[in-house]
């Protein structure tokens, strides 16, 4: 079947207001099979020993739950694809260990064969890369791990979050609520960290105390060294303490 009208049939049924009922349109038809193949394979049966969810059904509703932007409701569909080729059974229950970067491999290459664009291919493959990250915030994550994760996010954090948001289909409210709740904060800490960032960005590397022991001086040439050592700040970003003293010396003394 051509690839443009398989791509075209897949994002009609992702863009729509009820991408749920065309997703199982497009399952129970066969043109799932044509699309992704991958998609169907996570139509698992139940296992009422382990007690795993559907993980087509599941992704269906996360979808259905996302707002109508096709990178983010391609993330949705394709966010569990790696569970099938994963999935362990032990005494514990089920596992799918790294499924998310099997799936990220798996989405690359099914995304590349319907013809998505390249940045369509890269954003989607990446998110579902990170889809898992968010597990474990409520357990406690330093200031540091916060910006690991904008850092690995980059400019798709807001989708990430979003997908984060997505993805919880408990019928429990408590529960619901409680992962929306975390998010907000999650959120909240990240502006509040990029704040004080962009604060300590705007320090020198020396504060007035070792300007003036360094250089034995008193009165406003400390208030102008500390104005040269943050313009070296902004234009080099942070350098070896041994290199600032050397470039406070050479100032002083050229002044």
């Amino acid at each position: 079947m051509d690839q443009n009208y398989l791509r075209e049939s897949l994002t009609e049924a992702l863009v729509s207001d009820d991408p749920s009922s065309q997703l199982w349109e497009l399952c129970k038809s066969g043109m799932m099979a044509e699309i992704a193949p991958e998609v169907l394979a996570m139509d698992m049966e139940q296992d009422r020993v382990h007690k795993h969810k559907d993980v087509l059904a599941h992704s269906i509703q996360v979808t259905a739950r996302a707002e109508a932007d096709l990178t983010l409701r391609l993330t949705t569909l394709f966010h569990d694809i790696g569970k099938p080729a994963t999935r362990r059974f032990n005494s514990d229950g089920v596992t799918f260990r790294h499924h998310e970067a099997v799936g990220a491999k798996i989405t690359q290459k099914r995304l590349k064969a319907l013809g998505y664009s390249p940045q369509m291919v890269s954003d989607v493959t990446e998110l579902v890369r990170l889809s898992g990250r968010f597990k474990g915030y409520t357990d406690g994550w330093s200031d540091s791990a916060v910006r690991r994760y904008v850092k690995e996010a980059g400019g798709r954090l807001e989708l990430l979050n979003k997908l984060v948001r997505a993805d919880c289909t408990t019928k429990n409210p408590r529960k619901e609520a409680d992962l929306q709740l975390a998010v907000d904060d999650l959120e909240k800490r990240i502006d509040e960290i990029a704040a004080a960032d962009a604060k300590a960005a705007e320090r020198p590397q020396l504060n007035g105390h070792q300007i003036m022991t360094h250089l034995d001086v008193k009165g406003p040439v400390v208030g102008e060294a500390v104005a040269y050592l943050l313009e070296v700040k902004r234009e080099e970003g942070e350098l070896p303490e041994t290199e600032v003293y050397k470039r406070l010396d050479a100032w002083y003394e050229q002044r």
